[in-house]
């Protein structure tokens, strides 16, 4: 397997926020067979904004991994960085997968990205804001449109700042700037240019209320793009891949994992052998 770590900022050769990060991790499978050709997701873990947790990177690329992916993992700045950098971070990555798919052996038209909690909202900002004008003005606009997932998977997403937000999370994005609040709620961003999304909580997650999925899977609803939706009665926030070793285990909600690999299996994320390839 092919393990790196990629400097985003050096890679696209640009200048780094002070106290940023921008590292895309790749866990990329050896393959013996010219031919073969796999999905990718790219993994976005939660924190509040305030960290990147080590339990929703890896071992979540590891669950896609079996399963014939190749994966990579984002190291995206936190706070004090104030964003944009965590957005273009993210595209940034989307965009390197994309344009390397082809030495990688990925489909470069089916390369998803997963996200939880605060990492959740990161990945709703890059399926819906790739291609604003803070993106744009770094990458260019060409660049800006690869960024967007082929497909969005929510855990336990972090949201919207209103009603029952994670406050904290939107004041770490932010530094504190409520007037940047309501741009940046996703549930108001969700539009039919937006990915296809599998969306899964619990119903009493402890610390993103659960609320913040069904606005989510009610603008998936409302702009007509196709979703799935599974909320599961118990568990607490930050489940990752419901064992003990990476926090709790909730066997019922280790579904999800199957849930997802299968709901992208039925849009083509699947390993293929390319058919311009000689045998």
């Amino acid at each position: 397997m092919k393990v790196e770590r990629i400097d985003l900022y050096a890679h696209f050769n640009i200048k780094r926020p002070e106290g940023g990060a921008g590292y895309l991790n790749t866990y990329v499978l050896d393959s013996i067979y010219e031919k073969r050709i796999r999905p990718a997701m790219l993994v976005i873990a939660g924190g509040g904004y305030r960290y990147v947790s080590d339990r929703e990177k890896e071992p979540i690329a590891l669950k896609y991994l079996e399963q014939g992916y190749n994966a990579f993992t984002l190291e995206y700045s936190v706070a004090p960085v104030t964003f944009p950098a965590s957005l273009i971070e993210a595209c940034m990555s989307m965009i390197y997968i994309r344009e390397n798919a082809e030495e990688l052996q990925i489909d470069k038209d089916h390369i998803a990205a997963i996200g939880f909690s605060a990492g959740g909202h990161l990945l709703g900002s890059l399926s819906t804001m790739y291609n604003i004008n803070e993106v744009v003005s770094v990458l260019g606009k060409e660049r800006a449109e690869l960024a967007r997932p082929d497909a969005s998977v929510f855990s336990y997403p972090v949201i919207t700042a209103f009603d029952h937000p994670h406050i904290g999370s939107f004041i770490n994005l932010t530094g504190g700037k409520e007037e940047m609040y309501e741009s940046l709620c996703i549930e108001k961003r969700i539009n039919k240019s937006s990915p296809p999304a599998f969306i899964w909580t619990t119903v009493n997650d402890n610390a993103v209320p659960s609320e913040n999925t069904i606005d989510l899977a009610i603008a998936y609803k409302k702009a007509g793009v196709p979703f799935e939706l599974h909320m599961f009665e118990d568990g607490l926030h930050g489940l990752a891949v419901c064992t003990m070793e990476t926090g709790y285990e909730q066997k019922c909600v280790q579904e999800w994992i199957k849930l997802s690999i299968n709901w992208l299996s039925a849009r083509g994320f699947v390993v293929v052998d390319d058919p311009s390839v000689p045998k």
